[in-house]
């Protein structure tokens, strides 16, 4: 599968980000979660499911579909994960109504980055993840 087919390309309006977007505007680095693809994903769905007001699917060995809701006015948020093989995860984050997201896709991106980072995997003794407390994204 060619990279391009990996998330779906980000609209013109200016309330998404992908790590595969080719414009700055909409660029976001991917994330680097761990090691392997499995190991990435377990990560990735620990975290999730430590969130307030989301909720996801795995879909797949390499994809996670995941919908994350504001707090105050219950806007829905779509976020991709594709985890590839060597553990790279590329990311695709937009809102389903409104022209502007006033940069919420992006904060949320970088607070997932922030998040794993926090959690300092050891990819190849554990699958075990510290918690910890949830963040609000929204």
């Amino acid at each position: 599968m060619s990279d391009t087919n990996l998330l779906a390309p980000c609209p013109d309006s200016p309330n998404c980000v992908s790590s595969l977007a080719t414009d700055e505007d909409r660029r976001v680095a991917p994330l680097k979660v761990a090691q392997t693809r499995q190991a990435s994903m377990v990560r990735l769905q620990a975290l999730l499911r430590q969130l307030p007001r989301v909720e996801f699917d795995v879909v797949g060995q390499s994809r996670i579909q995941a919908r994350f809701s504001s707090r105050l006015l219950r806007f829905v948020d779509d976020v991709t994960f594709y985890v590839r093989e060597d553990g790279m995860v590329e990311v695709r984050s937009a809102s389903r109504v409104g022209y502007w997201d006033l940069g919420a896709n992006r904060r949320r991106v970088e607070s997932l980055r922030e998040q794993l980072a926090e959690q300092a995997p050891d990819d190849s003794t554990s699958q075990h993840y510290p918690q910890h407390g949830s963040r609000s994204l929204g």
